[in-house]
Order: C-alpha cells, then sequence, then structure tokens
C-alpha cells in the first residue's frame, strides 16, 4: 500500500472571491489554477454551478500521495442561488454510485476511488455567523462527505472578533442539527501533549486561514505571508492563523480518519439505500409476475419503475377477484364471452328439457310393466 502511494480526494466550496485557489495552492505548494479565466460581473449573474477536477501528484519521505482537488466555480455567485448546491450533491453521489459499480463487478483488485473524502467549506468573514446558504448546503451534504468549515480571509478580523465569530459559527452549527466532521476522540492511554494537540485542533473549528503564494521578508527571513501597512501577516505562523493546523489534519494525522469515515459511514449509508431500493425492486417484480402467471392474462401491466404503492394495490385486488373460486357455470360463461343473466336461463331451459324426458322415459317403463 504504501508502494502504491494513496488516494485522496478534497473537495472546496464556497462564493468566489473567498481564496479557496489560494489556499489549495498554499497548502500543497502548487499552482492548480494558472490557466482559468475569471468571469466577469455579467457572465456570473447567469453561470450554473460547475465541477471541476485537478490532480496533482505529492511525494513526501518516500509516500506518494494522489491528490485530487474538486473544486466548485459558480457556487453562491448567482442572483438566484436556489439549490445551487444540488450539483456538487449529484456529483458525490455519482462516485458513490461509480464506487459501488465497480465493486460488484468481477475485476475488484484495480478499482479507483474517486469517492470524496473531505469538503472545505469557506465561510465568509463578512457578516454574522452563518448564512442560510451555508446552513442549506450544509444541511444538504452533511450525510454524504465529511465537511470541514473553514472561516476564510481570518487576515481580515482581530483575534478576538476571531474567537467571537468561531464561537457564533459552532453554535450556529450545533443549533440547526449539521453534523460536520467529529474528530475522534483521544485514548486514555495517549499522552499529555498529543491530547492537547487534539483539544486545539478541537477548538480552531472553524479554521480561520489566509493563503498566499507571495514569498515576503519578514525579520530577516523569508516566509509565505502578505504584506500590509502595518505589518506582515505569516501564513505558516499559527500566532497568526490556523494554516498549519489545517495542513497537518489533512495530510498528516486525520487523513486516514477522514477516509474510513467515508467508506464506513457515508458510502455504507449509500450502499444500504441501494441494495434496499434494489429488494423492494426485486420484490415488486416477482409479485407481478406471480399474479401474470395466475391471471393467465396477456394485457400488458406496467412497469415496475412506473407504479405507486396504491396502482400496486389495485392491481393486486383486481387479481384476487379474477382468481378468486367461484360458480364454475359462471366463471364458464365469462370466459365463452356471454352474459351471465342469458347464461342462467340457457341452464334453466336445459334443466327442464332432461327433466320433461326423464319424466316420458319412467311412464312409458310404466306402461309396459302393465
Amino acid at each position: 500500500s504504501v508502494k502504491k502511494g494513496f488516494d485522496f480526494t478534497l473537495m472546496v466550496a464556497g462564493e468566489s472571491g473567498l481564496g479557496k485557489s489560494t489556499l489549495v495552492n498554499s497548502l500543497f505548494l502548487t499552482d492548480l489554477y494558472k490557466d482559468r479565466r475569471l468571469l466577469n460581473a455579467e457572465e456570473r449573474i447567469i453561470q450554473t454551478v460547475e465541477i471541476t477536477k485537478h490532480t496533482v501528484d505529492i511525494e513526501e519521505k518516500g509516500v506518494k500521495l494522489k491528490l485530487t482537488i474538486v473544486d466548485t466555480p459558480g457556487f453562491g455567485d448567482a442572483v438566484n442561488n436556489t439549490e445551487c448546491w444540488k450539483p456538487v450533491a449529484d456529483y458525490i453521489d455519482q462516485q458513490f454510485e461509480q464506487y459501488f459499480r465497480d465493486e460488484s463487478g468481477l475485476n475488484r483488485k484495480n478499482i479507483q476511488d474517486n469517492r470524496v473524502h473531505c469538503c472545505l467549506y469557506f465561510i465568509s468573514p463578512f457578516g454574522h455567523g452563518l448564512r442560510p446558504l451555508d446552513v442549506e448546503f450544509m444541511k444538504a451534504l452533511h450525510e454524504k462527505v465529511n465537511i470541514v468549515p473553514v472561516l476564510a480571509k481570518a487576515d481580515t478580523l482581530t483575534p478576538s472578533e476571531i474567537k467571537k465569530k468561531k464561537l457564533k459559527i459552532r453554535e450556529e452549527i450545533e443549533l440547526c442539527a449539521i453534523k460536520i466532521y467529529q474528530f475522534p476522540d483521544c485514548d486514555s492511554d495517549e499522552d499529555d501533549d498529543f491530547k492537547q494537540q487534539d483539544y486545539e485542533l478541537k477548538e480552531s473549528i472553524p479554521f480561520a486561514v489566509i493563503g498566499s503564494n507571495i514569498v515576503v521578508e519578514a525579520k530577516g527571513k523569508r516566509v509565505r505571508g502578505r504584506l500590509y501597512p502595518w505589518g506582515i501577516v505569516e501564513v505558516e505562523n499559527s500566532a497568526h492563523c490556523d494554516f498549519v493546523k489545517l495542513r497537518n489534519m489533512l495530510v498528516r494525522t486525520h487523513m486516514q480518519d477522514l477516509k474510513d469515515v467515508t467508506r464506513e459511514t457515508h458510502y455504507e449509508n449509500y450502499r444500504a439505500h441501494c441494495i434496499q431500493s434494489m429488494t423492494r425492486m426485486v420484490v415488486k417484480e416477482r409479485n407481478r409476475n406471480k399474479l401474470t402467471r395466475e391471471s393467465g392474462t396477456d394485457f400488458p401491466i406496467p412497469a415496475v419503475g412506473d407504479m405507486t404503492d396504491s396502482q400496486t394495490e389495485k392491481l393486486i385486488r383486481e387479481k384476487d377477484e379474477e382468481v378468486r373460486p367461484g360458480d364454475p357455470q359462471a366463471e364458464s360463461a365469462h370466459l365463452l364471452g356471454q352474459p351471465p343473466a342469458d347464461h342462467e336461463q340457457r341452464s334453466q331451459q336445459k334443466f327442464e328439457t332432461e327433466c320433461g324426458s326423464h319424466a316420458g322415459a319412467r311412464s312409458h317403463l310404466e306402461d309396459e310393466a302393465l
């Protein structure tokens, strides 16, 4: 596994201008968006949400990582953002579906895992807490993917403002019953340093981040940061932002746990739903075939997928009435295409004729006896 390397898919979502591209480039020391064209205001009015993928190979200490970045340009930028998260949810489901098909196939050794393991959702630093769009997006996806909220452009806020905003966002996430990624609890035998690191990581949610691809000189050292009239903000300085914590969490400490939660929780929920749906379809198909055989009719029956439960129950009742035991003569009359009343009249005439013939034969035998 180490020789083969690891696959990890990271999705970034949030409205334009929050520094998503800059943060991704800063996290993985690459330039994934050098050929991107920025749209003007008029083009963004009618823009729809698109899904774009970028793949980069990273190697650290002999360990290879195939990183796939899934971007969502156009999210939250239009005038009408109704269900703008649906293409994102559909994309995640499509990856689950593809993996389910590959897993159910014959060649299972070389399955390509394109499932989304983590979604960084960028929250605007402006305003008070979460916006309705933020709540709706996270509630629509929290059962499908590990959501890690990120407070974008943290250099626009003071330390006290960051602290208050983080607390406000955490309260609203809990109030709205949004299930973000939960860091695993430490074991009791873990050392104090690790427990402190885990506590700080949990308290950092949402991660207040700053991104920069520019190298500046600060205190005689060249660092990545942003130069302002009042000083320099260092991207990799933990006193300035949570960039280092986020990078370590994604790449070093919690990458495997993110993949495990994706496999054991989100994908298993999707897989169970698929199997349940397939089972219901098979049961309905069997019932439909059974009714067709028992009724002996050749008229077309609606497809299972096109029938509602009420239509299915109605069809079953009709078939029960057709196959229920009744008057054999009435049934044979029905099969001969004769009306029931006409058939009864003919049966009565036949009975009277037979009775008359029996009476005549009896009188003839009595006369011979005398």
